[in-house]
């Protein structure tokens, strides 16, 4: 973990002190002289949320916060914590004391949520870079502010945020598809879940075409893994499944990436499959009563050995003809694959995360996800929704209709894998739909997953989008 949230009663001269207030919060409890509950006050007036005062032997940070509890004023509070981390880092301080004097009991929750996201590092590579080491050690909450249940809930989500950072970030000379599902082992043995990994034989034994065809060109055998959780107070009498691409690495096989530099970040075409496994961590760390099951088709995908080819022909798990005319949409082929495997267990309903499409992220930037659903219940779909905003990681839908399709037909084979120049996210959605028989909403995190520059408390590369996300929906399922 790379940072811990903890309750304590004491302060000491090597914490960030950081008060949450009102602009009617009374200014005598923080010890403050006239001249400075002075400035505050000017500060106040002048809508000023981050104050900063030299205080006694080290420093004040006042944040003042609204008495609302909605997805804005929490994004917001979120923004305010990586302020109260920036000046940490930039002061050198370790640790940060944060305490609720607000009316806005879950405040301090989304500020603390703010100040550990910022402070993530992936220094694992870095051992003479102190500069990729992570500046604080501790955020403090006072006892008073939040509960031990909350701190352990929040820890244990931000735990699983970071698997997942980590996980994407890890280069393939570590994180082949072999290794992932040794991870995904490691991981279920120390949230709790259940892990079953298919080898080659048993995927060929099951003929999914798709995931073999991508795996052709690699010198590393194809993983299928296999993740459960089922509690005994499970709320859902069937189960939901999420699906995971993961693509340990992409180089677009025989339709080599054409784009200058491109691949240079292909590690992350697997961080669809990191945000099942995270989402996984979290539900079970925090014990959710639901009964989740958790698909990860893994491969790379090269232009070596019998690479597939543009043209030929794959025959699928669920027994469709796919014409094969670009060997860089990839992903879908194994998603399809998984997809349709999902039936076996009749499930309520399916999610599946892919950086599936380049159209995806040129569509709607790093500031969203693109979004498409088949059958999917408008309650349902109306809580992702709600949570995706509640979280800042929101979605976008885009149509499914019957004309998209049409884009898709082969004249040789049932469908082909790629729709032409335009739609690319669509019609990929519209792929996919060919190999499922249940409510399902497909997740294009293809722009969100990874990002080149920083981004406030998501930080720079992987930025472990979609945990939070499923973590508050299901969270919030459950209870309904």
């Amino acid at each position: 973990m790379n940072i811990l949230i903890k309750r304590s009663k004491s302060k000491s001269d090597n914490d960030i002190v950081t008060v949450l207030i009102n602009k009617t919060t009374s200014l005598s409890s923080l010890g403050l002289s006239k001249a400075e509950k002075d400035f505050v006050k000017s500060q106040i007036k002048n809508d000023l949320k981050f104050i900063q005062l030299s205080h006694k032997s080290g420093y004040l940070i006042l944040l003042v916060v609204d008495n609302k509890d909605a997805a804005k004023e929490n994004e917001g509070l979120r923004k305010l914590g990586h302020q109260v981390y920036g000046f940490a880092k930039r002061t050198k301080f370790a640790s940060v004391y944060l305490e609720n004097l607000s009316k806005n009991e879950n405040a301090i929750m989304f500020v603390a949520e703010g100040v550990a996201l910022s402070n993530y590092r992936f220094g694992k590579y870095a051992a003479k870079r102190k500069d990729l080491k992570a500046p604080l050690k501790t955020v403090k909450v006072s006892p008073n502010s939040l509960t031990k249940a909350k701190v352990d809930e929040l820890n244990n989500l931000l735990d699983s945020v970071y698997t997942t950072r980590d996980l994407v970030n890890e280069p393939l000379s570590f994180l082949d598809s072999v290794k992932l599902s040794q991870e995904i082992k490691r991981i279920g043995k120390k949230a709790g879940f259940k892990v079953e990994v298919y080898d080659k034989k048993k995927i060929e034994s099951l003929k999914m075409g798709g995931l073999l065809a991508v795996n052709f060109g690699s010198p590393t055998p194809p993983t299928f893994s296999i993740m459960e959780w089922k509690p005994k107070n499970a709320k859902n009498k069937k189960p939901i499944v999420l699906v995971g691409k993961g693509v340990v690495y992409d180089t677009g096989g025989l339709s080599l990436k054409p784009t200058a530099n491109s691949m240079d970040m292909m590690k992350c075409d697997m961080a669809g499959a990191a945000c099942v496994i995270g989402t996984f961590e979290a539900i079970a760390s925090n014990k959710l009563p639901l009964h989740v099951i958790g698909l990860i088709p893994s491969t790379d995908n090269r232009p070596g050995q019998n690479a597939y080819v543009p043209g030929d022909i794959v025959k699928m798990h669920n027994g469709l003809n796919v014409e094969v005319l670009n060997t860089d949409a990839e992903g879908r082929m194994l998603l399809a694959d998984a997809l349709s495997f999902a039936q076996k267990y009749n499930p309520e309903f399916v999610f599946d995360f892919a950086t599936l499409t380049g159209a995806a992220a040129r569509a709607v930037g790093p500031f969203a996800m693109a979004v498409m659903e088949v059958g999917i219940q408008n309650k349902v779909k109306q809580q992702v929704v709600d949570s995706s905003f509640d979280v800042h990681e929101r979605m976008i839908e885009f149509p499914m209709w019957d004309d998209y399709g049409q884009m898709i037909k082969s004249e040789i084979a049932d469908i082909k894998n790629v729709g032409g120049p335009y739609a690319g996210m669509i019609t990929a959605g519209k792929f996919l739909e060919n190999f499922v028989d249940y409510p399902w909403m497909h997740f294009d995190i293809a722009g969100a997953a990874y990002i080149m520059k920083e981004d406030g408390y998501r930080g720079k590369f992987g930025t472990g989008v979609g945990v939070r996300l499923m973590y508050d929906f299901f969270k919030k399922y459950a209870n309904k």
